[in-house]
């Protein structure tokens, strides 16, 4: 620790004569961030759910997207009829428009449909101008899926599945313009929708909410700030540090590639909360520097070689406790961590540097009496501390800290009853951990009042459900007959036999129709159809001669079944695939857009609970590390444990689901609460070298630094609580559990954590006083043999 203090004292003589340059360096990097911030991509994506090296996802993109994977942006006219004349031109006029839009692979259209038959029946293609006859090309002719009924028209813009975020939106707009320009009937409701659509208002949707979220999040930190700082000048000054730091992490995110996530949106408020207290340590410590009568000069090196690595090792633990959100396999939790990561880093980097140095000046200008004339002098009065400062000794204790010391009293005083009524609830809380739900249809985690979501569930109740298993067939020749038949056969099977399986397609249903309803008994029967075919249809099911597309209908079973039911449902269907073996030499691989989505259960079960295991074990061997005491060591990260079990009872009897957002908790509560307890153990120590017994110390530590963790717990609570006004439920739901878990990690400090370290303390004490009396009687034995020695000597 000397050698650490030793760096930060020159450390803080480098900013004393550095002023000018920190600050131009820092407007500097402020302008590179904000060029950075350009570079910040949205994601929204199946990839912010799954890795994209696991072998599930590279068979859905390299098998699936690549291959046969396409996105549809639809077009839904409602009204009274939609089969007029004139509705069917202004959707016609669409039709033309919209398939010269450049990324457009298919457009497919109830226009089209009536002009081709009408062309085979009179040789003009056109619209009729009779309703009789269309009508009848109507009932003879249109799919289903172009005209459900007669109030709805579905127009289907085929894209690309791999068409990139951009090229989706540009799309889209230009297929808006070309319905607003093909003059639509006014009686008409022209709907635009699909999964691009959805995607690119969520993100529209994320960008607005980012924004709210950020501010909500500075109101609130300027309230806590007015309230509890205003025992030094220019309260308010933390937060434009702190709000520098997170400036800093934009641009770093935009320059590392790190996407904007429903997830990683919900990192700011967050670092706001946390960052927000390694400014107030400084900005408190050169206060209380100053008060002292030390110079300014003096002022700035004693706080960076006292704070500086307190708030270092702080740090540090929050850190290590995040660092384990990297073992996750969901990305967006992963991208999550990243930014946790970068964003303590650059708080710590803007509080330690542009903090101080902006202090110094300040008190600089404030001598020279020009701030004085705004009452921005400094107040005579006594600079209470705050958070990790120390408290005036002499000061009547008032009723917060009369509370706290009569809570840690009672704790320790009654160590069996509290830890065991901990434990109890701690295990009790473990085991409903693993009862709490899991939701992933991201769906739910979207405003549920957001126009692209109802216009995509009235698309789903109009249509039905497009959830699908995608069979991917690898073979050595697409044209054999016995493999179509088996297809055949299978799809038949599946259909029948699964409740959840409505129907199916494959290059199947297209040869059957070609061919009078039968499957041709030789492949160069099968291959002359496939040449006959369109190419638009051929590439739906085939690629190469090698690779066949089988798909299952299983509807809206994203929403009915949830994942563990298409999970399960899919596990059938191998069965099924083991007992109707396809011919020798076939291999079949499921995948798919809902496939890929089961990985996710896994993740968020297997996987939150290896990151808080990981976190533990991470927290403990960095004390370990530090304080080379393993009592100091295993004291909070027990306390802390006892808040992990806490947690997840609470998930559990407040109904709340695990999100890839909540899956974090363990690591957030060890990386957040360790602090409160790190503190306290911290003070404790300090009055145990006084010469204060184990009991004595606990209760003068709980007034002497209880109130700065309660406070500095109150800022991060506020920080955290701008989560709840989300729009997002995924990010609200995270929000509030997360405000329950500090406030259950303060309670902790001041329940827990006194019984845990004064039982662990005096045990330790009474045996090293145990060791030292026999070492001592040892001593002494050998002192009287010597004695007796040298009697006899002489």
């Amino acid at each position: 620790m000397f050698i650490i203090k030793n760096i930060f004292q020159k450390l803080g003589v480098f900013v004393e004569d550095n002023t000018v340059p920190i600050i131009m360096i820092a407007l500097l990097l402020i302008i590179i961030s904000f060029q950075g911030a350009q570079l910040i991509g949205m994601a929204s994506g199946t990839d912010t759910f799954v890795e994209k090296s696991s072998k599930l996802y590279q068979d859905y993109d390299h098998l699936y997207l690549n291959l046969f994977g396409t996105e549809s942006i639809v077009v839904m006219v409602e009204g009274s009829d939609v089969t007029k004349p004139e509705l069917l031109k202004a959707l016609d006029r669409a039709y033309l428009s919209v398939q010269n839009i450049p990324g457009v692979v298919e457009v497919t259209s109830p226009s089209t449909v009536i002009k081709e038959v009408n062309y085979q029946m009179t040789g003009r293609s056109t619209i009729p101008d009779d309703p009789q006859t269309i009508d009848g090309i109507i009932d003879s002719s249109m799919p289903s899926a172009l005209m459900p009924d007669n109030t709805h028209a579905i127009m289907s813009v085929v894209l690309e599945g791999t068409s990139s975020d951009s090229t989706q939106e540009e799309i889209l707009r230009e297929t808006e313009t070309s319905i607003e320009l093909a003059n639509f009937p006014a009686d008409y409701n022209i709907i635009v929708t699909g999964n691009p659509a959805f995607s690119i208002a969520m993100n529209e949707e994320m960008n607005t909410s980012m924004g709210i979220l950020l501010l909500l999040s500075i109101l609130l930190m300027v309230v806590v700030l007015y309230l509890v700082f205003k025992h030094v000048r220019w309260r308010l000054l933390p937060l434009p540090i702190v709000l520098v730091g997170i400036i800093f992490t934009f641009g770093a995110m935009g320059f590392l590639n790190i996407p904007m996530s429903m997830v990683s949106m919900s990192a700011f408020p967050v670092l706001i909360g946390l960052g927000i207290d390694y400014a107030i340590q400084f900005h408190n410590r050169i206060e209380e520097e100053l008060e002292r009568g030390e110079t300014d000069e003096e002022a700035v090196i004693d706080t960076i070689k006292h704070t500086g690595p307190a708030v270092l090792i702080a740090l540090i633990i929050t850190a290590l406790g995040f660092f384990s959100l990297f073992t996750s396999t969901v990305p967006m939790i992963q991208d999550f961590g990243k930014l946790l990561m970068i964003g303590i880093v650059m708080c710590f980097i803007s509080s330690l540097f542009l903090g101080v140095t902006v202090l110094y000046g300040f008190d600089k200008i404030s001598k020279w009496n020009i701030l004085g004339r705004f009452g921005l002098k400094k107040n005579s009065a006594h600079h209470e501390t705050h958070t990790h400062v120390i408290i005036d000794e002499e000061h009547e204790p008032d009723f917060l800290e009369k509370a706290l010391k009569g809570m840690s009293t009672f704790s320790m005083r009654n160590p069996i009853l509290i830890l065991s009524i901990a434990g109890l609830l701690c295990i009790g809380g473990l085991y409903a951990d693993n009862l709490v739900g899991i939701q992933t249809d991201t769906q739910t985690f979207v405003p549920q009042d957001m126009p692209a979501l109802l216009d995509l569930q009235h698309m789903g109740e109009i249509l039905g459900g497009s959830d699908q298993l995608n069979l991917i067939i690898k073979t050595d020749d697409n044209s054999d007959p016995e493999l179509l038949k088996w297809i055949d056969e299978f799809s038949a099977h599946e259909v029948a036999g699964r409740s959840h399986i409505q129907d199916s397609s494959s290059i199947v249903d297209l040869v059957k129709e070609a061919n009078s309803g039968k499957i041709p008994d030789s492949s160069d029967e099968v291959q002359a159809i496939y040449d006959q075919l369109p190419e638009m249809q051929k590439d739906a099911y085939l690629n190469g001669n090698s690779i066949i597309m089988l798909n299952l209908n299983i509807g809206n079973a994203m929403s009915e079944l949830g994942l563990e039911g298409i999970e399960s449902l899919s596990n059938v269907v191998q069965e099924d695939l083991q007992w109707m073996a396809p011919p020798p030499g076939v291999h079949v691989t499921i995948t798919g857009h809902s496939m890929v989505y089961v990985e996710v259960i896994s993740a968020l079960t297997s996987g939150r609970v290896f990151m808080t295991m990981l976190g533990i074990v991470l927290v403990f061997a960095g004390l370990l590390v530090i304080y080379r005491d393993i009592l100091k060591a295993l004291t909070p990260v027990l306390t802390m444990i006892i808040v992990v079990g806490w947690s997840g009872g609470l998930m559990y009897y407040t109904g709340m689901e695990y999100t890839p957002m909540t899956a974090t908790l363990g690591a957030l509560i060890l990386g957040v609460g360790s602090e409160y307890a790190i503190l306290m153990m911290e003070r404790y120590f300090e009055e145990r070298e006084k010469g204060a017994g184990p009991e004595e110390a606990m209760q003068e530590a709980s007034v002497k630094i209880g109130k700065a963790i309660v406070t500095s717990g109150l800022t991060t609570v506020f920080g955290f609580s701008a989560l709840i006004a989300s729009p997002f439920s995924i990010t609200s739901n995270f929000g509030v559990i997360t405000v329950m878990d500090v406030i259950l990690a303060l309670l902790a400090t001041f329940v827990i954590f006194p019984p845990i370290i004064v039982t662990l303390d005096k045990y330790r004490e009474k045996r090293r006083h145990f060791h030292q009396s026999h070492h001592n009687s040892g001593s002494s034995g050998s002192n009287i043999l010597k004695s007796i020695q040298e009697a006899i000597t002489q």
